[in-house]
Formats: structure tokens, C-alpha cells, sequence
């Protein structure tokens, strides 16, 4: 118990005589002192006395499906940064191979009587995942926002990058290089945000019966690009769009395993920006997910569900920008 009470007085900021008023319900603190006491008690996975259970903690979920992909640590640097600002403890989960499942970290999130959680990049994003946990979280009425698109039916808030306009972006950077033949990366096939950015490339290029000949899926790793992209390349295609920035980099060592040059031979475009992207070689050509402001938007629509302002179920779309750099150049030829 003394042991519990130094912790929780330090992790708090506060004297053990505070700790222990705030646990025994007693007058004489402040509600910001006794909301730090609270919060201090989650984080440290202690449990909170019987009768302070039943409410919530000013402590806020942010799932994550890896910390590798450079995208999802800039992602967590802007979310956990607002929500500090809000008053909100943020609490990091980041899923591993072999480790704690998104399931887990829901179970895990709803012991600590989060107020709220962020998902990213989960198996919403996934049609053919299991979705159950998300269910869990709406029987219990908290406050969920998704980041980036996933399946309807489950009626969260999202904040999403406007895919189609992603696509158009890159495809027109490529068409106005000469490019003819020109083919996509994506994820799995049930994967909402790739499904999203083919349907935009199938309008903007009319493709037809050769469809199947232009799209590659992978899963989001440097090895499946490669093995995706090498297909493409043998194929004859001369400007790939990737559906991230690390499939990207696995095309780029795809056609130089093949003997060709990027760009000379072969132009690649990215999507996300994430850090480094300006060192790689060449310094790749992507188009830039706001996150900054998705980020922010979606601690704000999580806060307006916490303190009972209402839901927006509609999705807020964000508009993307092309980045030109290094790995792009006129089709061979021109």
C-alpha cells in the first residue's frame, strides 16, 4: 500500500496525505488534483477503490498497428501532444507480431476506464477482419474516432485523406511525364483505403479488361513491395503508384534488382510524406497526409463526444498535396 501511494504521489505531482484523501474520498482537494490522483492510478495499472470505479479517467486510447512505418510515430507525436493540451493523458498502444492483439489492447483500455480511444491504420480498415471489440466499445457507449477509411457499418467518426484526390494527383503527375503504362501497389485486398484509391485510378484512367494486369497488392512491408513490384516491372509498367510510402521503397529496390533505374527506366510515387522520405535515394516523389491537422481533428471529435456535445458520424475528408521529388522523370523515350 505505502509502496502504491509513493508512486501514484509521484506519477501525480502531489504529497502521499493528497494521495491517500483522494482514494479515501475525502474533502479538501481540488478536482484538478483529484482528476491527476485519478489518472495517475489508471496509468500505473492499479485499480481504483470500489466506489471511484464507476467513473472515467481523463485517460484517452491511441491504438496503433506498429511504430516501424515512420508515419504512425508522427501520427502519436501530434495526437498525444493535443490531447495533453486538452487536459487528457494519452496512453500508447502500439501492436506487435506475436504480441498484444488490437482485441487485447480494447480489453485492456476498458479495465483502465479510458474516457475515449483513437484507432489508426486497425482491422477496421480491413473488410474481412473481425470487428467485434469495436462492438464492444459502442454496447458501452465510449467515444471512438477512426483515422483514415474503414468500413461503414460500424458508425464511428472518422478523419480520413481524401484517397480519390490522392490518386488523381499522382496519376496526373505521371501522365503529364509521358507515362502510358502505369500500374499500383496496394494492400490486401480488403483493405477500405486501397479499394478506395483503385476505384479513383479506374475512373481517372477508363481501365478495362486490363485491370488485373496493372495492380499488384501487397501486404504494408518493404519485402511484399518487392515481390509485387517486380510483376509490374517485368510487365512493362514505367510509373507505379504505392498505396505508402514503404511500399514505395520496396519498389524502388524491386526495379533496381531487375537492372533498371529509378527514375530513369521506372517512376515511383509514395503516399504519407513520412520523415526521411526527402534522404532516401532518390529522394521519393509522394503525396503528403496532413496529419497535423487529421490529427488534431480527431482529438477534437473525440473531446466534443466526451463532454457530451454530440457525434458527428459523418467522415471528414482531408485533401492531400503532391510532393515532387527524385523518383519521378519523363516515361523512357521522351
Amino acid at each position: 500500500m505505502t509502496k502504491r501511494l509513493t508512486e501514484v504521489a509521484k506519477k501525480a505531482g502531489v504529497s502521499e496525505a493528497t494521495v491517500s484523501r483522494v482514494l479515501n474520498g475525502r474533502d479538501g482537494v481540488s478536482e484538478t488534483t483529484r482528476t491527476a490522483v485519478l489518472t495517475a492510478l489508471d496509468v500505473l495499472g492499479y485499480e481504483r477503490p470500489t466506489k471511484l470505479r464507476g467513473e472515467r479517467a481523463r485517460l484517452v486510447g491511441l491504438v496503433l498497428p506498429e511504430l516501424q512505418n515512420p508515419i504512425f510515430p508522427a501520427l502519436a507525436e501530434v495526437v498525444t501532444g493535443t490531447l495533453a493540451q486538452r487536459g487528457y493523458t494519452p496512453a500508447l498502444c502500439a501492436r506487435t507480431i506475436g504480441g498484444v492483439s488490437e482485441m487485447d489492447y480494447v480489453e485492456m483500455l476498458l479495465d483502465h476506464q479510458v474516457s475515449g480511444v483513437i484507432f489508426a491504420g486497425g482491422s477496421y480498415a480491413l473488410a474481412d477482419a473481425r470487428h467485434d471489440h469495436y462492438r464492444r466499445l459502442t454496447d458501452r457507449g465510449l467515444p471512438v474516432v477512426l483515422v483514415n477509411a474503414g468500413v461503414d457499418e460500424l458508425g464511428f467518426p472518422r478523419v480520413s485523406t481524401d484517397d480519390a484526390v490522392a490518386v488523381e494527383q499522382a496519376y496526373g503527375h505521371l501522365r503529364s511525364l509521358g507515362h502510358e503504362r502505369i500500374g499500383m501497389v496496394l494492400g490486401p485486398e480488403g483493405h477500405v483505403p486501397s479499394r478506395r484509391k483503385l476505384n479513383a485510378m479506374v475512373q481517372a484512367a477508363g481501365w478495362g479488361d486490363d485491370e488485373a494486369e496493372r495492380v499488384e497488392r501487397s501486404s504494408f512491408s518493404m519485402e511484399g513491395a518487392r515481390v509485387a513490384a517486380t510483376k509490374l516491372v517485368e510487365r512493362g509498367v514505367t510509373g507505379i503508384i504505392c498505396a505508402s510510402d514503404v511500399l514505395a521503397l520496396g519498389t524502388i529496390r524491386a526495379a533496381r534488382r531487375l537492372g533498371r533505374s529509378v527514375p530513369a527506366d521506372v517512376s515511383v510515387v509514395g503516399f504519407d510524406d513520412s520523415a526521411f522520405m526527402t534522404c532516401t535515394d532518390p529522394p521519393l516523389t509522394t503525396v503528403r497526409q496532413p496529419i497535423e491537422t487529421m490529427g488534431q481533428a480527431a482529438v477534437d471529435l473525440l473531446v466534443t463526444q466526451i463532454e457530451g456535445a454530440g457525434v458527428l458520424h459523418d467522415e471528414l475528408l482531408f485533401e492531400p498535396e503532391l510532393v515532387v521529388r527524385g523518383s519521378t522523370a519523363p516515361a523512357p523515350g521522351r
